[in-house]
């Protein structure tokens, strides 16, 4: 739990410093943006297609900067060729401050 109370949701785990995001991606999306929560993890849809790691690269380039990160601190550690994947990140950020940005659709 971070320090105002709030539950942390189910798709990060860590601390900061070292953030572990449990993602499903849905690829060739119209454009990249969160769409909730899915099966225990952070839905994101990205506008790129699934093809030569276009879709992950995309993805890393689209949390870098919703988070406000170097793109080489983000890294796919599991899942390079499926839809869900686990995403380390290393982020001062609190876990508050984390979600608020990876689930607003703005």
């Amino acid at each position: 739990m971070d320090e105002a109370g709030a539950r942390r949701p189910p798709w990060l785990a860590g601390a900061p410093g070292d953030w572990s995001l449990l993602v499903h991606v849905q690829p060739g999306a119209a454009r990249s943006a969160p769409a909730g929560e899915y099966d225990g993890c952070l839905k994101l849809r990205i506008a790129a297609p699934p093809i030569d790691g276009r879709a992950n690269e995309a993805l890393r380039a689209f949390l870098a900067e919703r988070l406000a990160v170097p793109r080489s601190a983000v890294r796919v550690e599991h899942g390079d060729s499926a839809r869900r994947k686990r995403i380390r990140v290393l982020s001062d950020l609190g876990d508050a401050e984390i979600a608020a940005r990876l689930a607003s659709r703005a």
